[in-house]
């Protein structure tokens, strides 16, 4: 019977897709949470505002370049769903273990934001990309090997998947190890891999 349960387990891509919006949306809902507006005993004139806005600046490139993050994977995370076509238990629990990750983002970015100009505040941030990164890799080639992806899906676009993945990681990594110079060299890095991964013009037909 526990065998029996587990092959009907976790079939439905439209629930594992509703409850990963719903992540999503909670995470980049407590992302903007974290953004605090001056305190008024602290500002008794334009000047002082201004000042006092341009302080709060690591929490606004942490809130942009998290906010683009979870974007991205979202966007990357639906794109694996409309080539599927059915789920499974394991699918389900990798995809779980993936947000889990996700809402881990609220948390790295706070502490990016809190300690931008240390090492291991981004180095942290860095590590929660790649775990998602990792985990979504994951899920495509297990999708692959269990015959979960669409029978006309052709082999070009599920290598296009797997490239699109492993060449971000790769960027990443990279602009994670800018840190070794200067933190902020790290985040503009990063912050042009995520810009170009959002907003940049796709060339060739397999390019996802």
């Amino acid at each position: 019977m526990p065998n029996l349960y587990n092959q009907i387990q976790g079939q439905s891509l439209e629930r594992l897709a509703a409850l990963s919006d719903g992540i999503f949306a909670v995470a980049m809902t407590l992302l903007v949470l974290d953004l605090h507006v001056p305190s008024m005993e602290a500002v008794h004139s334009e000047p002082q505002l201004r000042a006092a806005l341009m302080a709060l600046y690591p929490q606004f490139i942490s809130y942009l370049m998290s906010f683009l993050t979870l974007g991205i994977f979202w966007a990357g995370q639906q794109t694996q769903f409309n080539y599927l076509v059915r789920g499974n238990r394991d699918l389900a629990w990798i995809h779980i273990a993936f947000l889990f990750a996700i809402s881990g983002m609220p948390f790295s970015t706070r502490l990016l934001a809190e300690f931008i100009i240390y090492r291991t505040a981004l180095l942290l941030y860095w590590c929660n990309i790649l775990t998602l990164g990792l985990i979504l890799y994951a899920s495509w080639r297990y999708a692959n090997r269990a015959g979960l992806v669409k029978e006309d899906v052709p082999m070009e676009i599920r290598r296009a998947v797997r490239r699109r993945i492993l060449v971000a990681q790769g960027l990443y990594a990279l602009g994670a190890s800018l840190c070794l110079v200067n933190t902020y060299w790290s985040i503009g890095f990063i912050v042009l891999i995520q810009l170009n991964y959002a907003i940049a013009p796709r060339f060739g037909k397999a390019r996802l």
